[in-house]
């Protein structure tokens, strides 16, 4: 799908706090996207994307008949929305809510209260890695990053190898990127935090830990045995160069 920007995308916005969701739909169209609705309910919701079409679609979690999970689940059941970009909004901060969320294939998960600034932002991550914009000379010009055998764009936020492409998210790109401006050099923990989570490490350990897991396993040829994103043990982590996975390779790292 070809758009000139992103906002050109249509989003819905399900929440059934009235005041949060008229703030944030004055927030989008201040932003600039011309094309924002909401919905408060499930049953709404469903309604809405049987008669039109979202590019993108916010969603909390707690709604008075049903749960984001499930609504989630069956958006991308309806026909035309198997692919459709995801980011949960709720008020439900622990770690095995945000899990589940991400592990369901949403694209990112943000808990209440929050800047809306941030949302604005995370939005115009997620919707520049999923969707094509301007002409394809434009779109060609993408940065890549090549390790080993994967090949990241990291303009399209894809990991391409010989078992095909993998979408990165928003927080695995944005921990790649902190990694590659400071390649070769280990990046702390707080650093890392504060760059991709605006937060102190102590506060997002597990998080952390789980986001590197899943983009080891897609930028890795064995994730068991990183040699690209590495731990230094009590420190940080590592994006190595080619030259020092080669020393590695051959037993001198």
């Amino acid at each position: 799908m070809n758009k000139e920007s992103i906002y050109d995308n249509s989003i819905l916005l399900v929440d059934d706090n009235a005041e949060l969701r008229a703030m944030l739909l004055k927030a989008m169209e201040k932003e600039g996207y011309g094309q924002v609705a909401a919905a408060s309910c499930c049953r709404e919701t469903m309604e809405l994307i049987s008669s039109e079409r979202f590019d993108m679609i916010i969603l909390d979690i707690n709604l008075p008949d049903g749960d984001g999970f499930s609504l989630m689940k069956s958006i991308r059941a309806a026909s035309g929305y198997e692919n459709v970009p995801v980011l949960f909004l709720s008020a439900r901060d622990k770690d095995a809510d945000r899990l589940f969320g991400l592990g369901l294939g949403a694209d990112d998960y943000m808990v209440k209260p929050f800047l809306k600034k941030e949302l604005m932002l995370r939005m115009s991550a997620i919707l520049k890695r999923s969707y094509t914009y301007g002409s394809k000379e434009k779109s060609d010009e993408n940065r890549i990053l090549r390790l080993g055998s994967r090949i990241i764009d990291l303009d399209a936020a894809t990991v391409s190898s010989d078992k095909g492409v993998d979408n990165l998210t928003v927080k695995e790109l944005g921990i790649l990127e902190k990694l590659l401006e400071d390649r070769g050099k280990i990046v702390t923990f707080d650093n890392l935090c504060k760059a991709v989570w605006d937060a102190q490490y102590y506060t997002y350990e597990n998080t952390v830990m789980v986001h590197m897991r899943r983009l080891r396993e897609k930028v890795e040829e064995d994730p068991s045995s990183p040699k690209w994103i590495v731990t230094q043990r009590g420190i940080g982590y590592k994006l190595n160069t080619e030259e020092m996975v080669r020393k590695i390779e051959k037993g001198q790292g």
